[in-house]
């Protein structure tokens, strides 16, 4: 009797934490917001530096690569949606779960976790930087003649703004601000390839490699992939956007969800195509590493879409948040017995938009840490753990079509998990001649 009153409270415990975490607490998401969160998640600011890669990576190398990312890692995303539902009466919310269930309940949870913290850590200092740098690219198009602010401040003022968007409890709660920030990506990416395109082609363009030396083009070549793998960074919260779509045994949620998939898709290819040819085709060499820094008129056009970045990446910032906190509170909750209480909440949301503001302030040049750590985390969660999961789990027959694909995936995305970090810790080291701490 004591045994069966012990089972029921800790069933009852574990369902008042499950209603309580960010990813299980609402399952009442609709196939719409799986395709904005996935457009949220996956067309980052990342976008506006594919241009500036396709100039490391030239035309040819530049467009198979795009293209060939764009096939492989919708591909990983169908996998990780078939899985999430592989075990029947059993939901794998969360990236580290499935691994838990591929590799083992230590193995996997040591595979997963700390890749997946690297890229959504990573991700918010990204994000943080780029809102402060695009608000002060803002007031600078608008007010040329104002007196400077430093770009730490502006860091500060686009972090106050998540100190307070934090504390929404879960994925649906932030569903109205990833449709906003879904549909500004698809505004500014229209704004950077249609203003591009209307200056028409800079004379005496070149699209030869920047670099003179060869060691030079193969540094940069190496760290344009790193910057295309950044681009495709969504898979490290897909199965926690899955698990807010209800399932039942008729109606699982990767129907739903896959169809959620194919708009974000859609709109992926309808952002990053053009700009990366058409701004790398205006350009050439010369383009910048934000290629709305490239552009310069109309002044009232670049504000606005600079404007539309900082609404965006307040989203991206909440969708890859949120991922973070559910690791954090399920580790506060069911590792150290916290209650689970709006104070605690409070306190780990705020301690961590103030950990990602400081650090955001601290090294303004993450384009280059961004390329060394796309190589190393994005590449592994995007491009082949899926894979990897996928044959241990289903074991198909050695050499058909399924084994080839995904050895194929396996073996691009280590070359790109070698390769891209050694090009992008030598832009850091250039960079870092110059630098300055709290610039």
């Amino acid at each position: 009797m004591v045994q069966a009153n012990d089972v029921e409270d800790a069933t009852a415990r574990q369902k008042q934490i499950d209603d309580w975490l960010p990813i299980t607490s609402a399952r009442n998401a609709k196939w719409w917001y799986s395709a904005f969160h996935n457009v949220t998640a996956m067309v980052g600011a990342g976008v506006l530096s594919l241009p500036y890669a396709m100039s490391e990576l030239g035309w040819g190398p530049g467009v198979a690569i795009m293209i060939l990312s764009w096939i492989i890692t919708l591909y990983t995303l169908w996998q990780m949606v078939e899985m999430h539902e592989m075990v029947p009466g059993k939901r794998f919310d969360r990236y580290h779960e499935l691994g838990q269930h591929a590799f083992g309940e230590k193995l996997g949870l040591w595979i997963v976790v700390p890749q997946q913290l690297v890229v959504e850590v990573g991700v918010n200092v990204v994000y943080m930087v780029t809102g402060g740098k695009s608000l002060e690219k803002f007031h600078d198009v608008i007010c040329p003649s104002c007196k400077k602010i430093r770009t730490s401040y502006w860091i500060m003022i686009f972090a106050s703004s998540h100190f307070v968007l934090s504390h929404l409890p879960n994925f649906n709660s932030i569903s109205g601000i990833s449709l906003a920030a879904a549909v500004m990506s698809l505004s500014y990416s229209t704004i950077a390839w249609g203003a591009a395109l209307h200056k028409g082609v800079e004379p005496n363009v070149d699209y030869s490699y920047k670099a003179k030396t060869n060691s030079g083009a193969v540094f940069n070549f190496f760290s344009g992939l790193g910057d295309i793998a950044f681009a495709y960074a969504g898979h490290n919260v897909v199965l926690e956007i899955q698990a807010t779509i209800p399932s039942t045994p008729e109606k699982p949620s990767k129907g739903p969800m896959w169809k959620g998939v194919i708009v974000a898709y859609i709109v992926v290819a309808l952002c990053y195509f053009p700009v990366s040819f058409v701004g790398y085709w205006v350009y050439g060499n010369k383009v910048e590493d934000n290629i709305l820094i490239s552009l310069e008129k109309p002044v009232w056009l670049i504000a606005a879409a600079n404007m539309f970045v900082v609404v965006h990446v307040i989203g991206s910032y909440q969708v890859f948040a949120m991922g973070v906190f559910d690791m954090v509170e399920t580790f506060l909750v069911k590792k150290m017995n916290f209650t689970p209480s709006f104070a605690l909440r409070f306190v780990t949301r705020t301690t961590y938009v103030a950990f990602t503001m400081v650090v955001g302030m601290a090294i303004p040049f993450f384009s280059g840490l961004l390329g060394f750590f796309g190589g190393f985390a994005f590449a592994p969660t995007t491009y082949f753990l899926p894979c990897i999961m996928w044959l241990s789990l289903y074991k198909p027959r050695r050499f058909s079509l399924s084994w080839c694909m995904n050895w194929l995936c396996i073996t691009l995305g280590v070359t790109l998990m070698i390769v891209a970090p050694i090009g992008a810790l030598r832009n850091i080291i250039l960079q870092a001649k110059t630098y300055k701490f709290f610039s």
